[in-house]
This record gives structure tokens, C-alpha cells and sequence, in this order.
């Protein structure tokens, strides 16, 4: 990795590289003066006490990286969202107020984000069709400066990019070559409660999942009782607001049915064991 940093993203614009590694950096050094020796030069061994991470708040930029929102200096915001399929991202004014009035402000938060999408793009390495929201702009010539300064900021990145212009819909869309998995599939995993769909079904849904469950399987088995494993959000609601349907069901189908609280299951988990 070290040597793919040093060859892919080193150029005349950096000042230094540190580690804070004494037997890497000799390593690095090595190679550096090898196959790069205009890179060597800004190889330095930190030898400070503070970890190197804390010192430049690198696990806060990490956690940015990951994080669906980004928050502008001016107030705004972004919305970035990940998929299979594309990439979207939505730029807000928030409580951002213009000066003058309402179109320098949305103008002003368009030209920020230009800059934040672009570096986004770079830090969590997202490739494939992206599709970029920006606030409407009534005025061409905003538009269009928003656009050349977004193009201008895509230049600086050393993957492929392509832009378009804006779409009758306001939507610009662009792709960016994939080169290795990005950011977030990188260091993080799907959420085994949501699986990656980004939500859960809420605890009466889940109920009534449930009743709708036991009903079915007592038209087709005969069991002399029915008990519901589930997390302890669902019980809990089958023993208060929902105790009369429960009741009611138990007897439509004239039979028994416990439940059985369980806290390793999901909110979404449970099951109907037939006794």
C-alpha cells in the first residue's frame, strides 16, 4: 500500500509524506530512491508521542468519508447515497441566507459544493454513474459557472471523469471510473439487522407479520400450541398494545400461544415454533 501511495498520489503539490513507522519508512525510502527519487525527499519518519492519527484527526475525516452527510462552510449541505447501481447526491441550502437575496445564496452553496463533491468523490473513491442534485438556478449564467468550476474540480483527480451539462430536470450526470472498491465497502460491512437496505421495519409491522404467520400455519398444521420467539421490542408490544388482537387470534384458531422473548434476535427476527 505504501508504494501504491507513493506512486499514485504523490505529485509536485505535496509537501511532505510522514510515517510513524521506523522499519516502513526505511522500506519506503528505499524504494523511493530507486524508483522515485523526487519523492524521497519528502519522506519524514514522525517520531512524535502523539499517535499520527490523532495528531491530524484522520479517524474524524474517516468517519466524515462514511458518513451520508457533509456539511458545507457556508451552512449547506450534502446527501450522498451509495447504491449498486449509481451514486447519488443531493446538495441542500440549509440555514445558509444569502446576502443579497435567495438566488446568490443557492448560487454561492452550488459553487461550495462543486468543491465538496469533487473531493468527496476522491476521498471515498466512488466510481460508476453518479448523479448530482444541485440546487435549482434560475439565471444561465449561474448554471453555467457552476458547472465549469465543477468540471475544473474533476480535472484535479487522477481517474477518469466524465461530466455532461444539466438535464431538463436540473440533474447533472457524470461517471467516474472504477478502479478498487470504495471507502465504505472497503471498511465497513452490511448491517445484519437492516442487511443494507438502510431501515427496518418498525415493531408493529413486525407484529402483525407475526399474527398473520401463525394464522396461516394453523390452517395447515395442528399443533397443541403456538410459540413466537421474538426480539423483546415485539413481545413487549404482543403483551400490551397489541394483547387483544393476540388474544383474539388465539382464539380464532382455538389454540394456545405463548411468547418467548429473545434479546440476540433483530427487531425484524423472530419464530413460530409449533409445540
Amino acid at each position: 500500500m505504501l508504494q501504491r501511495v507513493l506512486r499514485d498520489l504523490v505529485s509536485e503539490l505535496t509537501q511532505t509524506i510522514r510515517i510513524d513507522s521506523k522499519e516502513q519508512f526505511e522500506g519506503l525510502l528505499t524504494f523511493a530512491k530507486e524508483f522515485m527519487p523526487a519523492s524521497a525527499a519528502r519522506l519524514q519518519l514522525y517520531k512524535g508521542e502523539r499517535p499520527i492519527f490523532d495528531l491530524y484527526a484522520i479517524d474524524e475525516e474517516v468517519a466524515k468519508a462514511l458518513g451520508r452527510r457533509v456539511d458545507l462552510k457556508s451552512g449547506g449541505y450534502l446527501i450522498i447515497d451509495q447504491t449498486e447501481a449509481l451514486t447519488t447526491v443531493d446538495v441542500n441550502t440549509g440555514g445558509y441566507v444569502g446576502a443579497r437575496n435567495f438566488d446568490d445564496t443557492i448560487f454561492k452553496t452550488n459553487l461550495e459544493a462543486a468543491h465538496a463533491i469533487a473531493r468527496q468523490l476522491r476521498l471515498r473513491n466512488l466510481g460508476g454513474i453518479i448523479i448530482v442534485d444541485f440546487i435549482d438556478m434560475a439565471r444561465e449564467e449561474h448554471q453555467s459557472a457552476v458547472l465549469d468550476e465543477f468540471k475544473k474540480q474533476l480535472a484535479r483527480d487522477r481517474v477518469k471523469t466524465m461530466a455532461g451539462g444539466f438535464s431538463q430536470l436540473g440533474l447533472l450526470e457524470m461517471t467516474r471510473k472504477r478502479t478498487r472498491e470504495s471507502l465504505s465497502h472497503m471498511l465497513c460491512e452490511p448491517c445484519p439487522s437492516c442487511e443494507g437496505k438502510g431501515s427496518i421495519k418498525t415493531t408493529r409491522t413486525v407484529v402483525y407479520d407475526i399474527l398473520r404467520e401463525i394464522l396461516r400455519e394453523a390452517r395447515q398444521f395442528n399443533p397443541r400450541e403456538f410459540r413466537v420467539v421474538a426480539s423483546p421490542s415485539v413481545v413487549e408490544l404482543l403483551l400490551d398494545e397489541e394483547s387483544q388482537h393476540l388474544a383474539a387470534l388465539s382464539d380464532f384458531i382455538a389454540k394456545p400461544i405463548s411468547l418467548q422473548s429473545e434479546s440476540a434476535m433483530g427487531q425484524e427476527q423472530y419464530d413460530i415454533v409449533l409445540l
